[in-house]
């Protein structure tokens, strides 16, 4: 294969990832919007659709949040009824948190097809080519998590302070 096409596939898998990438956020803003949630909230979700139980204290690393804003997320959920709250059996001290039948159910509803349909894309690939494609997406996905650590050591500018509209002083009669 000659230099000039490799570097073709090389920026149409480059392109390809891009448009991708855009429609997953496309598809995870529409789809916390249906929830009636905010992109954090479903991010929550779906950590808590992988397991059975999360503590609060393992969901706001895993979601970048502080402890205070962790608690406003879960009981934002909670009063939705997504998720629901209760002592550990095991040390009373602590909270598990669930996600509902109900929002599992709705959740589930809108990204199951793409577990059928991702399953019969895979379909006609070799173990060779299937293992090459889970290689490269393994080393990208490690990329972004380099990345975003690199990001997230970066000084974040402070937020200017809005200028208050001065109103006209009322006249006087």
């Amino acid at each position: 294969m000659s230099r000039e096409k490799l570097d073709t596939l090389r920026s149409d898998v480059a392109n390809e990832m891009q448009r991708m990438q855009a429609s997953v956020d496309a598809f995870d803003a529409l789809a916390a919007s249906v929830l009636g949630i905010n992109r954090t909230d479903l991010r929550c979700l779906e950590l808590l659709m992988q397991t059975e139980f999360a503590t609060p204290g393992i969901l706001g690393p895993a979601l970048g949040l502080t402890t205070g804003s962790v608690t406003a997320m879960l009981d934002r959920l909670e009063q939705l009824g997504h998720l629901s709250r209760s002592a550990d059996p095991a040390d009373r001290r602590k909270v598990l948190v669930c996600i509902t039948p109900a929002a599992r159910a709705k959740t589930w509803g809108l990204y199951s097809p793409f577990a059928s349909e991702g399953t019969r894309l895979l379909e006609p690939y070799t173990a060779e080519q299937l293992a090459l494609l889970a290689g490269f997406l393994r080393e990208s996905r490690l990329l972004y998590e380099r990345e975003l650590k690199r990001v997230q050591a970066l000084p974040v500018p402070e937020k200017p302070v809005k200028k208050r509209r001065s109103r006209p002083a009322a006249s006087k009669p």
